[in-house]
């Protein structure tokens, strides 16, 4: 038996603690609960450091569209003979699953309407703040957060099968701190990497079961409660810690495939049961709209405006941190199934694939609430106000009748194996990120970090602290900026 780690050892003991740590009640301890200390420390970060993150990101984005016309597109990730391990197709898949999945299906509805109803600026639920709507939801989850994971994978797979490192945040960036490799700040980076890591995954699983038990709650007599939503974490862990077990090449592999199978059919239903034209006008529109106006999107800030700087805060900002805290997990993984590429290839494929795919869901879905918003009598919004964001794809389901229910049935398998892949993949990476870099980790491993991903989703819906835990994960990041320059 392996001797366990001590990143393990201690990334597992800062994550029990804070988990402790968010379970005390505000009325114990007052201004020292977790949520007041992560949502004043996030407040700061946010308000004094958001324009480090507007400019990191953008740089960050910069350099990979570099990289792809540069002299160094030609070099291989690995021995130069060697060949990708994943066709196309799953590649793409595996990306697309483990980066965005799940949160597209979260966001697709709920998000163009939020900038339908609350736009960056003008009046709201008008022609102009519908086409913001779509243009700053292809802006926050398109080319600068693919950017940023590209980057990061790209780094962690040069020197993983290029260089013989092993496949840790630490193994890149070591070298250059005191004690290299092996040393303490080495060491920090990876369990700070664990860090972000189980908390962004524990809280999107805490989302994810909130959207199932929505979807299960509209289609049936059971109640969104919080019974429900730990019925489905129990469910998912069981069937994810089962796919764990099978390693990257047969659970993950063909949960990936599964994924973008059943993504693409209900896109492909809803696009054309819905307004077409208008979806593919809509999408044709904005595309050149994000394109022509990403270079001002990109640096906008609103020092003059309050308002308008609360709201870059609150979206903007927020995504580029929360994409951040997603990079040692997201990179980790693309870097570990991206052997045998180069880097052109490399590139190409994890920036431009999935941004199309992302603007193409939100046409469909968030396309299809806003006419409904606008030229219908929908209240699609209203519902997500009374009801959570989870309910917003099944609002819009609701307005198509009986064909509506079979569409929110696919759209609850959906979630569920986008939930099931992203919990695989999670405890695959943290396998990774604890046993120095392994490339195959140890079952045993695997499965305690898949416990203590379904334990901590469980808790924090318990006690209502999904929000601080995902602030926590973001604070935890904020340094990953200044490590992602270091690569």
């Amino acid at each position: 038996m392996r001797k366990l780690t001590k990143t393990f050892i201690v990334s597992l003991t800062l994550c029990i603690a804070f988990t402790i740590w968010g379970i005390i009640p505000e009325s114990i301890i007052g201004k020292g609960s977790l949520g007041n200390v992560t949502t004043a420390i996030q407040t700061a970060l946010v308000s004094k450091f958001g324009w480090f993150y507007i400019i990191s990101v953008s740089i960050i984005l910069g350099v990979s569209i570099f990289l792809i016309v540069s002299k160094y597109g030609s070099i291989r990730l690995g021995k130069d003979d060697d060949e990708p391990d994943y066709s196309y197709m799953t590649w793409f898949a595996m990306l697309f699953s483990a980066g965005m999945g799940i949160g597209l299906v979260f966001w697709g509805v709920a998000e163009p309407l939020n900038h339908l109803y609350a736009p960056p600026f003008g009046d709201s639920a008008t022609e102009e703040s519908a086409r913001l709507a779509l243009r700053f939801s292809f802006f926050h989850w398109g080319l600068h957060p693919w950017g940023l994971y590209a980057f990061v994978a790209l780094c962690i797979a040069y020197f993983t099968f290029r260089k013989g490192k092993a496949s840790t945040i630490s193994a890149t960036v070591g070298p250059l701190f005191k004690g290299g490799d092996h040393g303490r700040i080495a060491h920090l980076f990876d369990v700070l990497a664990v860090f972000a890591t189980v908390f962004g995954v524990a809280t999107s699983l805490g989302l994810g079961a909130k959207q199932i038990a929505g979807g299960v709650s509209y289609l049936t007599s059971i109640p969104n409660s919080l019974t429900t939503q730990l019925v489905i974490i129990a469910i998912v862990t069981v069937l994810f810690m089962l796919s764990a077990q099978t390693g990257l090449d047969k659970g993950i592999k063909y949960l990936s495939n599964t994924n973008i199978i059943f993504a693409f059919a209900l896109m492909i239903i809803v696009l054309f049961a819905g307004p077409t034209n208008f979806i593919m006008n809509y999408f044709t529109s904005t595309i050149g709209s994000y394109i022509q106006e990403l270079p001002s999107m990109s640096f906008r800030l609103s020092p003059l405006d309050e308002g308008g700087n609360q709201w870059i805060q609150s979206w903007t900002i927020f995504y580029w941190a929360w994409w951040i805290a997603w990079s040692p997990f997201v990179g980790t993984f693309i870097a570990r199934v991206s052997r045998g590429r180069t880097i052109r290839e490399f590139v190409i494929g994890v920036l431009l694939v999935p941004t199309i795919i992302g603007a193409l869901w939100f046409s469909v879905f968030g396309g299809t609430g806003i006419h409904m918003e606008l030229f219908g009598d929908a209240h699609i919004f209203e519902k997500i106000k009374e009801m959570g964001t989870e309910v917003g794809l099944f609002a819009m389901f609701d307005q198509m009748g009986s064909f509506g229910s079979v569409l929110s049935v696919l759209a609850i398998l959906l979630i569920s194996t986008f939930f099931i892949t992203s919990a695989d993949s999670a405890t695959f990476v943290l396998g990774m990120l604890t046993t120095h870099g392994s490339l195959n980790p140890p079952n045993r491993i695997k499965m305690i970090w898949g416990i203590v991903l379904a334990a901590l989703a469980s808790i924090l819906l318990y006690v209502g602290g999904l929000e601080a835990l995902q602030t926590a994960a973001i604070i935890a990041a904020f340094p990953f900026v200044f490590v992602i320059f270091f690569c």
